[in-house]
């Protein structure tokens, strides 16, 4: 037991162990302080778009925009189409392209080749890269509906051009060409130069795309209506100018009486009248749907006679100024399914017609 001679000397040794641990606890507070307070700073760094805000028209879209948005803070486009072979997709894809970056956006331009495996690893690499929005036109109405919830789930607003997909509500915009509109625009002047009557072969577009089918019924809401006129060969050639091509050369051993060909596009309207030359069968009247530069020169040469321009270019740069109106503000002030008249084009204003654009 200690005698009371040692209790002052016990009382300052408790006393300095009590300051010793006050002085600690200050000090340990104080760091985490600072450490929550660097965390803070780091987290709001983060969230920031990349290039200057509020000095040019192209700076991009804050953070605070973002958040109103798709609520992720990148400054990436993802465009994806079918293969630019054909120059249709290539000039969605370049058009998509210019007006982002006008904007102020990075951009990743991908093609799925109309194959819906790819198109969804495509829209994982999107999803990986964190992207802001993505354009697509894409690789089947049914096949592209899971694909685009999976972008819309990760965060990614999805914005459609050329093909509409058979459900609303996941993608924010799908913005198409009038094609039943543009259909009937050529299905007019198809029976018109056929003088009303005739046997005519019709080259479909891919059984999975719905602008296949809506071309098609807008070509039958007008010929229909002419008993003289005689579909002897109606065809798949999925969009492709060689199967076109092949497809026409067996049309035609068995069908040497051939008046007319409608096509569901251009590069197959390219296909049949290569086919229908080697033949020599050079007075077969020849239509297509498209508005590319190859069937302008065709037209200019006096052998296809007609398609219908769809807006290519137009629509791409429309998707990408909605898609940077819904991350600014979360609306794009239209409503989720647009569409953009046709123009027929005929040698009277074909030499106006350039990359899918009809000059003024």
């Amino acid at each position: 037991m200690l005698n009371q001679k040692g209790w002052p000397w016990l009382r300052c040794l408790v006393l300095m162990i009590g300051m010793a641990l006050l002085f600690a606890g200050c000090g340990s507070a104080n760091n985490k302080t600072d450490e929550s307070s660097s965390s803070g700073t780091s987290q709001s760094g983060n969230s920031s778009r990349s290039g200057s805000s509020g000095e040019s028209g192209n700076a991009s879209p804050s953070s605070d925009s973002a958040s109103q948005g798709s609520g992720n803070s990148s400054n990436l486009i993802v465009i994806i189409t079918p293969s630019h072979d054909n120059p249709f997709f290539k000039t969605e894809a370049d058009g998509a392209a210019e007006k982002a970056q006008e904007l102020g956006y990075e951009t990743l331009v991908l093609t799925h080749d109309d194959d819906p495996n790819k198109q969804d690893q495509l829209i994982d690499t999107a999803i990986s890269r964190k992207a802001a929005a993505i354009i697509l036109d894409n690789a089947g109405a049914d096949a592209t509906i899971a694909a685009v919830k999976k972008a819309k789930d990760a965060g990614i607003p999805s914005f459609l051009i050329d093909r509409e997909i058979n459900e609303t509500g996941i993608a924010v915009s799908q913005i198409v060409s009038n094609n039943y509109q543009g259909a009937k625009l050529v299905a007019e002047e198809f029976v018109r130069l056929m003088g009303e009557s005739g046997n005519y072969v019709e080259l479909l577009g891919k059984e999975s795309d719905t602008n296949a089918h809506i071309r098609s019924q807008g070509f039958h809401e007008v010929i229909d209506q002419y008993p003289d006129m005689v579909m002897v060969s109606q065809q798949t050639a999925n969009w492709s100018q060689t199967e076109a091509y092949s497809k026409m050369e067996s049309i035609i051993q068995a069908n040497k009486d051939i008046k007319g060909v409608i096509a569901g596009n251009d590069t197959m309207a390219m296909g049949a009248m290569a086919a229908l030359k080697a033949a020599g069968l050079n007075d077969v009247i020849v239509v297509g749907f498209d508005g590319s530069n190859d069937v302008r020169d065709s037209i200019l040469a006096g052998d296809i006679k007609a398609t219908a321009l769809q807006p290519a270019y137009k629509i791409a740069q429309m998707a990408v100024e909605q898609a940077d109106q819904y991350l600014k503000t979360g609306s794009t002030g239209a409503e989720e399914k647009q569409l953009v008249d046709c123009v027929l084009i005929t040698m009277d204003n074909a030499s106006r017609l350039d990359n899918f654009n009809l000059k003024d």
